[in-house]
């Protein structure tokens, strides 16, 4: 996580909304690792939560000090500095672990700063939602400049090895779940809302791997 591409890139979107809607009920502490521009910040900020932010580039750091109580300037793939505290209440990893060479060093920092009823809020892009699988079957595996493929990405998951890696560290998933979308097409625009909505939470279900753009967990330590 140390190739200046990552600390030289400013990651800045809507947030992670369908992570951020499996949080606990009750407002408390978080601490966002690899908090980006403080995409996810703002929206935890205006619902109550007090967000501590870790990310490794300073310009990430200053746009994302207007959501967070403080943002720790530290490299992720070393785990944890002091400095962050603790405890916290819910640990965010939106779209990081794929960013690390050891993701083992920071899953296993954080179990040192988990409050006792913590949890550990992860999203992971999918490599096997559909389009990527496609364009594997037609001979197509490259990497761009953001999305399942982002060229900063040193590992790739799917579904299933997203869970076997929490649960390898250490980890007892609670949740686990796909977000995505069934490919309608234009068929999309004539159909309910409702109905849309319906089929995509259908379709992550059986299987989560085929139409997930992301796999979300939710894990407390084992112990």
């Amino acid at each position: 996580m140390a190739d200046s591409r990552v600390s030289e890139k400013v990651y800045q979107n809507l947030g992670n909304p369908p992570l951020l809607a499996l949080f606990p009920g009750e407002r408390g502490r978080v601490l966002d690792c690899g908090c980006g521009a403080g995409d996810n910040a703002q929206i935890l900020h205006a619902r109550g939560w007090k967000v501590t932010g870790i990310t490794l580039s300073s310009a990430e750091q200053r746009a994302a000090a207007a959501f967070c109580e403080r943002v720790v300037l530290a490299n992720l793939e070393a785990g944890l500095p002091d400095s962050v505290g603790g405890p916290f209440d819910v640990v965010l990893m939106s779209h990081v672990l794929e960013h690390l060479v050891a993701p083992e060093n920071l899953l296993d920092a954080v179990k040192t700063v988990l409050a006792p009823d913590g949890i550990l809020a992860v999203a992971l892009p999918n490599v096997l939602y559909y389009p990527v699988r496609l364009g594997a079957l037609f001979g197509k595996f490259e990497y761009t400049v953001d999305g399942i493929m982002d060229e900063t990405h040193v590992r790739f998951y799917t579904f299933e090895t997203g869970g076997q890696l929490l649960r390898k560290n250490g980890y007892r998933v609670l949740s686990a779940r796909g977000d995505g979308a069934f490919p309608l097409w234009k068929l999309r625009r004539l159909l309910p809302d409702s109905w849309v909505r319906r089929l995509n939470r259908l379709a992550c279900r059986a299987p989560p791997g085929l139409f997930g753009r992301q796999s979300l967990y939710l894990a407390r330590p084992a112990e």
